[in-house]
């Protein structure tokens, strides 16, 4: 059945495309940019001709096999800690009578209010004094405890009838065989909608691992980025287009294998 032509829903269409080429426009100089060559870059045209070399140099320029290796394990490390964490604490909340547990969730929550930025100064005397300064552990510390995480899976942990549990427990099944069992494999659409944005988050956080880390064996992607902008070097755009693309390309990638699973993840774990 064919739509009926109507001027609204061509401006509509019209709005969104430009809004999409307008959310584009960095991705696409970016790429522009980088597969020219340098001599060329100040009078580039439609017919200039194009070369990788920008990224052999931009990879050459600095260890970026070290920054991928240091940036992976990072996020891994996160990821992991933050989805172990919150499964605990959200069944918890969820299945224990707990005291105050209602106090206890919404000081929980006040974590979302709080900007990490703010906190800089107090994690990094923390971390300092710990002695994990310069270390991708001291790096991933202050995220380890996620309150979105806890948040998201007790409300799934909540949508779960408690009798599954009741009947597992009348066949002499572990409070630990249970979550692991049961709880997890319900909650298994939360757990991808939450490890995609996570991954999302700390793949291009910035301000903190510049603050805390110090030498190129811990320096993730988006600090080693900054190199290509030193003044000393002066400021060449097609290795900075090529080395914005390699680090922002497993993210892309990411996202094209599982939006559809994005999406929908987030459409079964949303607020109830």
């Amino acid at each position: 059945m064919n739509t009926p032509f109507s001027p609204g829903r061509l401006a509509l269409n019209i709005t969104l495309w430009l809004a999409a080429l307008l959310w584009c426009l960095p991705i696409l100089t970016a790429i522009w940019v980088a597969i020219h060559p340098i001599a060329q870059q100040g009078h580039l045209d439609l017919f200039s001709p194009l070369t990788l070399d920008n990224f052999v140099a931009a990879w050459h320029a600095a260890p970026f096999a070290r920054y991928f290796i240091n940036t992976t394990l990072l996020v891994l490390m996160i990821v992991v800690v933050q989805l172990v964490l919150g499964t605990l604490a959200a069944y918890a909340l969820v299945r224990y009578e707990v005291k105050f547990g209602g106090v206890l969730f919404a000081l929980i929550l006040l974590q979302l209010m709080i900007s990490p930025d703010v906190l800089i100064l107090n994690n990094y005397k923390t971390i300092s004094a710990l002695g994990l300064r310069d270390t991708l552990t001291g790096i991933a510390l202050p995220y380890f405890a996620s309150a979105f995480a806890i948040f998201l899976l007790r409300q799934t942990f909540k949508g779960i009838p408690r009798v599954l549990e009741e009947a597992a427990v009348m066949e002499g099944a572990s409070r630990l065989y249970i979550l692991r069992k049961l709880y997890v494999p319900l909650a298994k659409p939360t757990y991808m909608a939450f490890a995609l944005v996570s991954i999302s988050f700390h793949w291009n956080d910035f301000l903190w691992p510049l603050v805390i880390a110090d030498s190129v064996n811990v320096r993730p992607l988006t600090v080693g980025l900054q190199l290509f902008s030193a003044p000393e070097q002066g400021v060449q755009w097609a290795l900075i287009g090529a080395g914005t693309l390699m680090t922002t390309l497993p993210l892309l990638v990411l996202f094209l294998l599982f939006q559809r699973q994005f999406v929908q993840s987030f459409m079964r774990a949303g607020i109830r």
